[in-house]
Formats: structure tokens, C-alpha cells, sequence
């Protein structure tokens, strides 16, 4: 699950961990972790089995239990993560990391706040390639390979309405789809767009 940087081995080093996509991050009451690379999620689940995306956060972000009050809670890699402790000598630090948290807690509750599926997936598009995409001749992509499940899962939709609407937005041109989960977000049309 789970590979120890060699490079890490001395005393003096930061321990840094090495995890595959769709594996998960140890949740321990007292462990904290600063993701160096890659993108998480953090979730839960209701007692009939559908999954809630509760966060997602890349580089620089901190993540782990302590921050959430939250049962279950995991952590789930959607892409190869680098992750290295947070040590608890270091969480008197923490009040820019709770900022961001509840930034982040506030902007996608009011995504999901929209009163369609359609305005919701555009709002959270945006939102990825503002906060995870990178600038490409087109507009922004989003390359962090999420299915159409995983998208569902984040506006508490299903994987059928997400791809008809994806497929319905590529048509209009407002999006680009590129193999492996990948979507380019076509940031003029986007922003003309009717609500």
C-alpha cells in the first residue's frame, strides 16, 4: 500500500511515504500528514453504502483525522501521492491549515447548493481547475483522472446523470474529454455561461 523513501532511513530526515491511486492514508487519532505530491480525498459514508466527498486537497494541504470529527473517515490517493508527517511538534501551526479546510468545506457546500446537477458539475469543474488545473492552449486541464463515479460521488448525484451531462457540455463545446479520465475546461465559454 504504502513504500518508505529509502533516502529517509536517517534520523534526521522527514519520513516520507509513497502511495499508489485508490489506495488509502493511515487515519490514526494522532497523525497528521503534508501532502508533498499528488491529489486526496477525504470521505465518509452513509449507513447505505453511498459515498461523500468531504474534501479535496493537493500539495502543501494537510490532511489526517485529527481534523475531522467525522465517522468513517478516509482518506482515499486519486492520484500517486508523496505524503510526509506532519510532526505534532508542528500543529501549533495548524491555524492556516484549519483555514483552509473550512474554506475549502465552505466552497464545496455552496457548489452543492445549486438546485441542478448540471450548474453543480460546471461549478465544480471550475472549481478543480482552479485549484488543481494548469493553463493548456484551450483552457484549463484537469488532469487528475476522476471517473464519472468519483464526480458523482462529490454532488451526491449518479454516475449515469454525470456522464450524460459531461457528454452534453462536450456537444455545446464548454468542455474538452481526453482519455484517462482527463477534461479540459474551456474557460470562455464557461464563463458565458447561463445559470
Amino acid at each position: 500500500m504504502f513504500v518508505s523513501s529509502p533516502a529517509t532511513s536517517h534520523p534526521d530526515k522527514i519520513l516520507k511515504r509513497h502511495f499508489q491511486p485508490r489506495s488509502f492514508l493511515p487515519t490514526q487519532q494522532n497523525m497528521l500528514w503534508k501532502i508533498e505530491k499528488g491529489i486526496v480525498r477525504s470521505l465518509t459514508w452513509h449507513e447505505d453504502g453511498t459515498l461523500v466527498t468531504l474534501g479535496v486537497w493537493g500539495p502543501g494541504d494537510v490532511v489526517g483525522k485529527p481534523l475531522s470529527k467525522i465517522e468513517p473517515y478516509e482518506i482515499e490517493c486519486l492520484t500517486k501521492v508523496e505524503i510526509s508527517v506532519f510532526a505534532a511538534k508542528e500543529w501549533y501551526q495548524l491555524t492556516d491549515v484549519l483555514l483552509t479546510h473550512v474554506q475549502q468545506a465552505e466552497e464545496l457546500m455552496v457548489i452543492r447548493s445549486y438546485k441542478t446537477v448540471e450548474v453543480m458539475l460546471i461549478k465544480l469543474l471550475a472549481w478543480l481547475a482552479k485549484k488543481f488545473g494548469r493553463e493548456v492552449e484551450n483552457g484549463h486541464l484537469i488532469d487528475l483522472r476522476l471517473t464519472h463515479q468519483d464526480i458523482a460521488e462529490m454532488l451526491n448525484s449518479t454516475r449515469v446523470t454525470i456522464t450524460r451531462i459531461l457528454m452534453n457540455l462536450e456537444e455545446r463545446g464548454l468542455i474538452d474529454r481526453l482519455p484517462l479520465h482527463r477534461i479540459v475546461l474551456k474557460e470562455e465559454q464557461i464563463w458565458h455561461y447561463e445559470i
